[in-house]
Parts: structure tokens; sequence; C-alpha cells
């Protein structure tokens, strides 16, 4: 049975819900005629019920109807009256310079920013009368308005603000200084010379603006040694800002990571340090987890197969400044240096270079087990075994050795 219009359009009465549903029509008629006048009476009876519900049905079918009506005549009216406002404000005349303007400013776009808040900006600068005028420029012209990017404008005072629009739109007024990568695992002094053949600004300059901890904004923790606190990424630095400013922007990131990371501040000059050595010793990243706990295996059992010792060769390449294979006889240059962990127990005392953010992730997480070796037996594919036992260890490295030999010149050692 098809539902009436006030149930499809308001819901159904109560009336439609007192007989459930059988199969039957509860509505369906008698034909034939009454057989005794009693009967004949109640049949009238019912058929004068049955006119008077249909006459109330139809009274309520109408109120809805007219109140529609009446809505629908109401929202026209609405309209006819709110459009020739909107379009009123839309046409009024708006505050805006004729330009072309003079001068030199710098505008900054930063990443995010509204189009209300580029307004602003410029506003502010004195570049453009009003938010509204760059409104409605950016409304004639909303592609030019969707291609802003993110940096830093020269643009002049007093433009109008379609030419303000377009002069954000040109390349050749946006400052977007020069870009560095810095990858992860470098040490401090790599760092500061991979920052200078980009920017120019001399090595001596980030030396001497590292020894600055407040300006660099480095944490007390990290007791005036800016190593470990530089983030690997890529950067675009101006070549016009100090030595200091390119530090802070780096260590600002880095304490960004390590807040990402879940780690406490209490907790990052530590973590950086176990990051550290991770990134120095792992050849594959879905290695780092086990390399991190081994780390945490050693430091933790001044019984075990190690003693306490960390006995990671990157810890001596850190000592000596030197990359890649050593020799015997520097191995026994570093015996009395503190970062020589074949000597000391214990973490060093400070990273031994600028980890990125999965190691940081690792050493925050370490994979849970219970290795204390690990050994890469393959330098071409990063494949690196872990052993709990100095025995399995052996095995382990007596493969490194294999491969070595059938591949003179690759070998760095193994942790």
């Amino acid at each position: 049975m098809k539902p009436h219009l006030e149930d499809s359009i308001f819901g159904g009465d109560d009336h439609h819900g007192a007989h459930p549903s059988d199969g039957h029509d509860h509505h369906h008629e008698q034909d034939t005629a009454p057989r005794s006048r009693s009967e004949a009476r109640r049949q009238r009876e019912h058929g004068g019920h049955r006119r008077h519900h249909e006459s109330s049905r139809a009274s309520r079918l109408i109120v809805p109807l007219v109140a529609l009506a009446l809505l629908a005549g109401l929202a026209y009216g609405a309209f006819r009256i709110i459009t020739p406002m909107v379009d009123g404000a839309l046409s009024s005349p708006v505050e805006d310079y004729a330009g072309p303007g003079s001068g030199e400013v710098t505008v900054t776009v930063n990443p995010g920013d509204s189009g209300s808040a580029i307004a602003r900006a410029l506003v502010d600068a004195g570049v453009i009368a009003s938010t509204d005028s760059f409104v409605r420029a950016s409304s004639a012209d909303p592609e030019a308005a969707a291609a802003v990017q993110p940096g830093e404008y020269t643009l002049v005072r007093e433009m109008s603000a379609a030419d303000a629009l377009a002069a954000l739109n040109d390349p050749a007024n946006r400052y977007l200084g020069e870009p560095v990568t810095i990858r992860e695992g470098l040490w401090k002094s790599e760092v500061f010379a991979a920052l200078s053949e980009a920017t120019g600004v001399p090595i001596e300059d980030y030396e001497t603006a590292a020894e600055d901890a407040e300006a660099i904004g480095l944490p007390d923790q990290a007791g005036g040694d800016v190593e470990g606190w530089l983030f690997p990424a890529t950067y675009t630095l101006r070549t016009d800002d100090p030595a200091e400013v390119h530090l802070k922007t780096l260590v600002d990131e880095m304490k960004e990571q390590l807040t990402d990371a879940g780690v406490a501040e209490e907790d990052w000059q530590r973590t950086l340090n176990v990051a550290s050595i991770v990134e120095g010793e792992a050849r594959a990243d879905v290695d780092l987890g086990k390399v991190a706990q081994v780390v945490e295996n050693r430091l933790a059992d001044p019984t075990g197969p190690t003693v306490g010792r960390l006995e990671m060769d990157s810890t001596v390449n850190y000592a000596l400044q030197k990359r890649g294979n050593l020799t015997r006889t520097e191995f026994e240059e570093a015996k009395s240096h503190p970062y020589d962990t074949y000597v000391i127990q214990g973490l060093p005392p400070g990273p031994i270079g600028n980890p990125g953010r999965a190691a940081i992730d690792a050493a925050a997480n370490p994979t849970e087990g219970p290795w204390f070796f690990f050994v890469t037996v393959n330098l071409d594919t990063g494949e690196t075994l872990f052993a709990e036992t100095f025995e399995e260890h052996q095995a382990n490295d007596r493969l490194r050795v294999q491969w070595c030999e059938d591949n003179p010149g690759k070998c760095t050692g193994g942790g």
C-alpha cells in the first residue's frame, strides 16, 4: 500500500500504526447488503464516520500544502529583498590605490596563509589600501589567487590590489633563498661545510655561531655542543641571514621532530645520543629498531657479553674524525679518547652525528629482542644479521669475511 502524502512529507499519524501489517488490506469494504434493520443502521453510522474521517484527512492535507506555499512565497520575497543587497555590496566601491606605487617593501607569505591573511599582510606593509580590494581582485582572477606561493616578495607601496596580485604571481618578485640538503648522520663539521657551500657564509661563522647556545636555541641539556641537534633535511636559507639564524633553523627543526616522535623533553639528549649511534651503524632502515635494542641491551648488562661496552666502530670514527675503514694503528690511537666505546662503558659523552627521523624513532622505540651483536654481511644490500650469543655472532661474521673477500675494498667492519 502506498503511503499517504502526509506520511511521506511529515511522517505517519498514530492511527496508521494501530494495525500492524499482516499481509491483508484492513481497509477493504464488504459489498454484501445488510441482513437486518439493525445491521443497516450500523452500516449507515459506519459510513458517516468514514466520510467524516476522510474529510478530516483532506483538511489536514490542505493545511501543510498552504503552509508550504506561504513558505515558498516568503523565500521568494526574501530573495527579492536580499539579492539587491548582495549585488550592491559586491558592486559598491572599495578603497583601492590607483597604482602603480613607489618605493620598496618586503612581504612574507607563510605556508598555509589564507587569502585574508595575505591581504592583511599587504595592508600592513602599505602595499594595498584595504583587504576588500584584494578579495575583489582575487574573486576576479581566482586562478592567480590560487597560484600564490609561500615566500618573501619584494613589492612597492600603494599598488592597486589587482597589480599586487599580479606581482605575487611574478617569480621575479619572489625570494626563495638557497636550497641546501643536510644528509643523515653528518658530523657538525660536515654540516657547517654543506651550509657554507650553499649560502656562501664562511665555515668559521658557523663555528662561532655554534658556541652561542642561546642564540641558536640549543637546550641546556646539550651542554653547549650542537652536535646531534642539526636535523638532516632540505632547507631554503636566505644568504643574507647570519650563521646563527641558519643554525637556529636546524636546531628548531630537531626539537620539533623530537616532539613529534613522542620523546619527552628531558630525554632529548639521550635519545639523540643513541639515535646518532644507530644512524652511524645501521645499513638498512628495517634494522634500525634492532640496532637500537642492541645498544640498550649492552648498556643494561654490565656483566653481559660486552661487559657494558658498546664497542661500536662508528664512535671510534667520530673520535678520530675519519670516515671509512680504520687501521689497527688508528684504533690504537683512539684508546684514550672518551668516544672510544671499545674502552669506556656506557654511552659516549654526546651524539656522534646528526640523526634523521627514522633513527630517532628507533631510539625512542627499540625493537624488543635479546640481541647483543649484529654484523652487516652484504654492504651492497645492507643485509644485517643479529645474534644473542658471541658464538652465533662469530658464525655470522664469517659470512661478512667471505663477502669482503669476494668484494675487496668495500668493507668497513661490523658492530
